[in-house]
């Protein structure tokens, strides 16, 4: 059985973690680069960086540590850990 997520590329997690932190911030997409530093952009807090983790891992159907939540600092930092945690469920 194949499965979607199998094909999931570094990019396509990036465009996912941006629309996502777009919405939950109130941000246009086009202003958050892919190391944008999500406690800099405009209105971060550590609540609205947890929400759009939960809705990333509710995407993705993967359970992110704490530690390794803690350690995100960009947008590409959170594709990455995504893709590594797809990988180890492989």
């Amino acid at each position: 059985m194949s499965n979607a997520l199998n094909d999931v590329t570094v990019d396509d997690v990036i465009a996912t973690v941006t629309k996502l932190v777009a919405a939950e911030f109130g941000l246009p997409e086009n202003e958050i680069g892919a190391d944008a530093d999500l406690s800099s952009l405009e209105g971060s807090d550590s609540v609205k960086v947890l929400r759009t983790v939960a809705k990333l891992e509710r995407t993705y159907d993967v359970e992110l540590e704490d530690d390794q939540v803690f350690g995100l600092k960009t947008v590409r930092d959170a594709a990455q850990l995504v893709i590594a945690v797809l990988g180890e469920q492989r």
